[in-house]
């Protein structure tokens, strides 16, 4: 009966080796580093590349106001991180001009222009376009 009550008994200390108590854990001060934070360095805005052609000289180079005064009011404005599109729209085409900012800083300049047909979006010549929305 001895060898039928021994592994009664061991069974509850056997249990009890596999199950751990709640462990307490005190918290750690973060670690302090001797380097001082540093800011993220700003990329210099590289140079635009300018996308010219016959026939858009006035438009390539032009500013936001003179791109206006040009065609009228935009009927787009759109500012995306550094780039500025203005968006032209007459009966014949839409014309987008981009205009991005010069490599010294300052105010946006024209440096490419997309053109498409109002009614069906294919694209159009770029210079037809824009001798078609200019103010008479």
């Amino acid at each position: 009966m001895r060898f039928f009550l021994l592994p009664l008994l061991l069974v509850p200390l056997i249990a009890a080796c596999g199950e751990q108590g709640p462990v307490a854990s005190i918290p750690r001060a973060p670690a302090r580093s001797s380097q001082v934070p540093v800011a993220p360095r700003r990329q210099p805005v590289p140079a635009p590349v300018v996308h010219s052609a016959p026939g858009l000289e006035g438009v390539i180079g032009a500013r936001a106001g003179d791109l206006a005064r040009l065609f009228g009011p935009p009927r787009l404005d759109v500012q995306e991180g550094d780039v500025r599109k203005l968006q032209f729209v007459g009966p014949a085409c839409v014309l987008d001009v981009y205009l991005y900012p010069q490599a010294g800083g300052g105010e946006a300049h024209a440096t490419y222009v997309d053109a498409r047909r109002s009614t069906d979006a294919k694209d159009v010549d770029r210079a037809a376009c824009v001798a078609a929305l200019r103010r008479k």
